[in-house]
């Protein structure tokens, strides 16, 4: 859909909100790290540096990509890089893929409008560097959820002058399909369905979760006055735009909180009849546990793991080498030491360092300032209190002024409640606080009888 009127002067209405050409913002990521993962530049359980980096760009300032959160995330997996629309990953493996072969694969894709050459959008391209439509983004995004078949689409004038003859078709039959990248295509579908992967910037439960399978990525231009949602099911691909239509800028709207909340009511809206079958899996790659911060085959200290998949090709690779992130201690007052690359040294200079010394006494789980979610249903869920280090001497627990127990350890495991809690630890003399809160996950909204209106 367009603007509200074509005859609403006051509202720009002759600006056609879908064909008007505008930065993109990071919808255009899936697709560069599709091609990455195409061309084996990088594997799915691949890390990447989000720390500062720097680019010398002749005849311009430094270039220094920086992510939407104005943080660095330190190593990060393709798959947590990719859900979570980090930059400075997405530029690093521009910088590999090549600029000039991601400018031919959106051409490929249908992006007719990126008509400059290379150098005129850097390595900013992936970034939303150029300018496309509405209707382009939804095109490209068709053909990631046909796992990479190329698609032509078909605008339906209205029904009173419905004529198949006239309507004007667009289709990307330049794209060149191989049923060995389909499962490359579902790979992606993957990532972007994934809610735990993406839930470092958006949380587990934001409008970007639907109650049924469902890949989605959002975007913002720079000033934010683009804000962009496009995402599918096995069903419908919905792509959403929302900005002024006379080119100003929103203030601190971005694609979360601008063009999303309208693509989750329409995908809602679209599947009021029936809910969607499961976005397929990657067919032929095989899923393997690997330790979540360096991607490698999990060792005994590794503390959190997850599985992810690899393509049988790198399995070998996979069992020759074993996480190297995690090394055992040798002070012996914890269980094991983090041993990063060097080029994470500037990036861990930038961390507060906990100011931990033997024998004192410090809570570092939870930490001040951490929000919990728990379910109105869900009795059980438990919340661990833990210290630095084993004392030497027991420790006393309180919370709110009660007292939780007076012969404790390192660690005690609290029922979580809703409410805003401090917790105390007291050891002798010394003593450590920290506050949090608590509060309770909203309910599924019930489908039936879902309107768009108001």
């Amino acid at each position: 859909m367009g603007s509200i009127d074509y005859f609403a002067d006051s509202q720009i209405g002759r600006n056609d909100g879908v064909q008007a050409l505008r930065q993109p913002g990071s919808t255009l990521k899936p697709f560069l790290y599709e091609l990455a993962l195409e061309k084996q530049i990088i594997q799915p359980s691949t890390v990447l540096a989000d720390v500062p980096t720097y680019y010398a760009i002749p005849g311009a300032k430094l270039y220094s990509p920086i992510d939407y959160s104005e943080t660095y995330q330190g190593p990060v997996r393709v798959r947590i890089a990719l859900a979570n629309s980090l930059n400075i990953p997405a530029v690093r493996v521009l910088e590999k893929v090549g600029v000039s072969a991601f400018l031919d694969r959106l051409r490929q894709l249908g992006f007719r409008h990126l008509t400059h050459p290379p150098e005129h959008y850097g390595l900013g391209l992936t970034l939303g560097s150029g300018e496309v439509s509405l209707w382009e983004l939804a095109q490209a995004y068709g053909v990631m959820v046909h796992q990479g078949q190329p698609i032509e689409l078909e605008v339906l004038p209205p029904r009173s002058t419905q004529n198949s003859a006239q309507s004007p078709k667009f289709s990307n039959s330049g794209f060149q399909h191989s049923k060995s990248q389909a499962a490359t295509w579902a790979l992606i579908g993957d990532m972007l369905s994934d809610r735990h992967a993406r839930a470092k910037a958006f949380g587990v439960d934001s409008v970007l979760s639907l109650p049924f399978s469902a890949a989605v990525k959002t975007g913002t231009s720079s000033d934010f006055r683009d804000t962009w949602t496009v995402g599918f099911t096995t069903d419908y691909t919905v792509a959403t735009w929302v900005g002024n239509f006379n080119g100003e800028p929103m203030r601190q709207v971005s694609g979360v909180t601008g063009a999303a909340p309208l693509w989750n009511r329409i995908m809602l809206h679209l599947h009021e009849p029936r809910e969607p079958i499961a976005l397929p899996r990657p067919q032929g790659l095989v899923q393997r546990p690997i330790c979540a911060l360096s991607g490698m085959r999990p060792t005994a200290l590794c503390p959190t793991v997850v599985q992810e998949y690899f393509y049988p090709q790198d399995l070998r690779a996979y069992e020759q080498q074993s996480d190297t992130f995690y090394q055992a201690a040798a002070d012996g007052r914890s269980a094991y030491r983090l041993n990063l690359p060097p080029e994470y040294n500037e990036w861990l200079a930038l961390q507060p360092q906990p100011a931990i010394a033997s024998g004192r006494l410090r809570i570092v789980s939870p930490r001040t300032g951490d929000y919990f979610l728990t379910s109105a249903h869900d009795r059980s869920p438990r919340l661990e209190f833990k210290l630095s280090e084993t004392p030497k001497q027991p420790v006393e627990w309180s919370i709110n002024g009660q007292t939780l127990a007076t012969q404790s350890s390192a660690s005690l495991f609290w029922p979580l409640r809703p409410g805003d809690w401090t917790v105390q630890a007291r050891q002798g003399n010394q003593i450590d606080r920290v506050s949090f809160q608590v509060g309770v996950a909203p309910e599924k909204r019930d489908r039936r009888g879902f309107s768009t209106a108001n």
